[in-house]
């Protein structure tokens, strides 16, 4: 492949709802650029971009996947991000990429959630961008409502700039609003020119007239001659949306049928000419060495430094470290020192990306999309020169909170799974695997059910282990209520030394939950030897990591020794711990005993229509709301304490009930006292789990 420089690149992040047509596409701009010689389908599985087996077996995006389209003499980095909103790890990976984005809207289903989603990510990033309406061949998809929608959400800045042409339902040809000319489709996507249909006319002049407001809008000049009634000419309109595409202040807004490859070629016209290349963008990171601000502002001319935005391990084809060079030119055989690690490697090929299939190129100039094999990096990593150590900030990622237990199907495998799930979560940086010693349990953290399955699904095609996943156990406590004394005796004769332990003791509230336990001792006149006082607190810690109420730790409680008796011969350290053990349990199960259940904080973020739904779900999961603050952005974000073991579950319940717009987060807070059904459940279970 040819080496671009920095001005004739364009990276563009496909984003929007699961199922609007974004692999589709994608792979209609490969076709029409050549890189495949026949057009994919999603269905069939044979993509260029959807190329893993769970994405050919569930037929939509997993994984954010590159395919530089060349178009003219301009190369177009496309990432292929997943719309799912269990996959928004990858699409805010390819977002921090990139330079613009192509919001995807289908046609028939209109504006989703997934779109609305899309947006923000856009927002959050400074991505100018442009909504490509998708499916128009289909019979009941609505250009003019998606464009209603849009506008009712986001103001004068949607822009449409084509207009279709529709007879008997079929999508026919367009109307070019900047130029004010009309083309028919002949043989899929060849075109003629025609007359603008007068059925059109209506709906023409009014985005005509959204389009010139759009334009007006973006300076004082151009809004004084548009209320002046001054026309604007072909030139100035797109000369205004190249300067205001740039800065997000006109969204334009296109439409194709992608299977038809209807639409692709003006789309791929409009991304080189309204979205920046890499020069016009911005980028600083530290220079460690001397502590000042590094501008790299993807200048050629600068010191070589990049940033890894998303790592790629695969059990055949190896490790890959994709990269967006954010100054100087990389070139193979270079030397690149890792700021994070503290590590110098050398770079002894670089590649670019078509789908799955890696390409060998010389070299990659700043603002370009590439990749390195075998390095020591993880994703987020900044590289660069030793002599110029520049770090770039590190990526935000969405947090996990959905998690469940895992248990190898086979024994002997846990090691296998153990570094299976570690090479995952290199790739995924929304998945956690964690050792939860305590309950004596494996997790996987994951966005949602969907994401755990699929990390399931991968473990066994990939790295040939299987698991299986279960509800994880809560981290009860266990404590006391009121006070004990009790008097414990460990007496043992077997001929030769006997065991003898005497111990009398007092067991009360410590009142403080964040302490184990304290150990004190009020003896007098030696009824116990002072070198038996730590045998009788190693015989009180010991019990209290195994409770006798129902297994849980032991927190909150007080323990003094202040009497007993001793054996001359026959006592020993193990007699005394041994008593003090019997002694713990017998007090903790007089002294009112109770289980503790952990409590979250918990965030709610959802549009203010579903809040009335989410305090009810709230209060059935025994939630106590505490709070409800506006965004400022339709929102509401409700705050509530909950317990731990009511957010199983949550995540899809959520989704299901806002129509997957709600957001959630969640902190742990403190213990409380459990209600007594719970308290009841847990004892019993672990009466079954001991009989079994």
């Amino acid at each position: 492949m040819n080496v671009y420089t920095t001005d004739k690149i364009r990276n563009v992040v496909i984003l929007g709802h699961g199922g609007a047509g974004k692999t589709s596409l994608v792979e209609s701009m490969a076709y029409l650029s050549g890189i495949t010689s026949r057009l994919g389908n999603v269905t069939e599985g044979n993509t260029i971009s959807d190329f893993d087996k769970e994405e050919i077996k569930r037929k939509f995006s997993i994984s954010t996947s590159m395919v530089p389209v060349i178009w003219g003499d301009t190369k177009v980095n496309i990432l292929d991000a997943p719309g799912y909103f269990d996959f928004v790890g990858e699409a805010e990976e390819a977002a921090a990429a990139a330079d613009a984005a192509v919001i995807v809207v289908n046609g028939k289903s209109g504006v989703e959630v997934g779109t609305q989603k899309a947006w923000e990510l856009c927002d959050k990033y400074k991505l100018p961008r442009i909504v490509y309406v998708s499916n128009m061949d289909f019979d009941n998809a609505s250009y003019r409502q998606v464009v209603e929608d849009l506008t009712e959400l986001y103001g004068k800045k949607i822009a449409p700039i084509h207009l279709p042409i529709r007879e008997n339902e079929k999508f026919v040809g367009y109307v070019n609003i900047v130029k004010m000319k009309a083309r028919r489709y002949v043989d899929k996507d060849k075109k003629v020119e025609c007359e603008i249909p007068d059925y059109s006319r209506e709906y023409l002049d009014r985005y005509r007239e959204n389009l010139v407001e759009a334009v007006a809008e973006t300076s004082e000049e151009l809004m004084d001659r548009y209320f002046n009634g001054e026309e604007f000419s072909e030139a100035e309109i797109r000369a205004a949306l190249h300067a205001n595409v740039g800065d997000c202040s006109i969204v334009p807004v296109t439409m194709g049928a992608s299977l038809a490859l209807q639409g692709i070629q003006i789309l791929l016209d409009d991304i080189v000419s309204y979205f920046p290349s890499p020069e016009f963008r911005k980028i600083a990171g530290v220079n460690r060495k001397s502590k000042e601000v590094f501008q790299a502002d993807y200048d050629f001319s600068k010191a070589k430094s990049c940033f890894v935005f998303k790592t790629i391990v695969d059990p055949f084809i190896g490790k890959y470290s994709m990269i967006k060079v954010a100054s100087g030119v990389i070139k193979s055989d270079d030397t690149l020192y890792n700021v994070n690690k503290d590590t110098e490697d050398r770079v002894s090929k670089l590649y670019v990306f078509e789908g799955s299939k890696p390409i060998e190129v010389k070299e990659l100039h700043a603002g370009d999309l590439g990749a390195i094999g075998k390095l020591n990096a993880s994703t987020g990593d900044s590289l660069s020169t030793k002599a110029t150590p520049v770090e770039y900030g590190a990526m935000d990622v969405s947090i996990p909170y959905t998690y469940k237990r895992y248990k190898a199907k086979n024994k002997g495998e846990e090691d296998k799974i153990a570094q299976a799930l570690a090479k995952m979560a290199q790739e995924d940086l929304t998945m956690k695997p964690m050792n939860d010693g305590e309950n004596r349990q494996s997790l996987i953290y994951g966005m949602g059910d969907q994401h755990l399955d699929i990390i399931v699904s991968k473990l066994l095609t990939r790295y040939k282990v299987e698991v299986e996943l279960t509800k994880p156990k809560v981290a009860f406590r266990e404590t006391i209520r009121k006070s004990s004394d009790v008097d414990s005796k460990y007496k043992k004769q077997s001929g030769g030394h006997g065991q003898y332990g005497h111990v009398k003791m007092r067991f009360s509230p410590l009142g403080d939950l964040e302490k184990t336990y304290e150990f004190d001792q009020e003896v007098v006149g030696g009824a116990v030897p002072k070198n038996y006082f730590p045998a009788v607190e190693k015989g009180i810690q010991d019990s209290c990591q195994k409770g006798p109420l129902a297994g849980y730790p032991v927190v909150g409680v007080k323990a003094v020794l202040y009497d007993g008796s001793y054996h001359p011969v026959d006592s020993s350290e193990m007699a005394f711990k041994t008593a003090a053990s019997q002694a713990f349990k017998k007090g903790f199960m007089e002294a009112s005993p109770v289980l503790l259940e952990p409590i979250a904080s918990l965030k709610v973020t959802v549009p203010d229509k579903f809040t009335g739904d989410v305090m009810g779900d709230l209060n059935k999961r025994r939630g106590r709301v505490l709070g409800m603050n506006p965004d400022h952005k339709g929102n509401t974000i409700v705050e509530a304490d909950i317990p731990m073991s009511e957010l199983y579950g949550y995540s899809t319940q959520l989704r299901s009930m806002t129509g997957g717009s709600g957001t959630y987060a969640y902190e742990f807070a403190r213990y409380e006292q459990a209600p007594s059904d719970v308290q009841d459940r847990e004892i019993e279970a672990r009466a079954n789990n001991e009989d079994e």
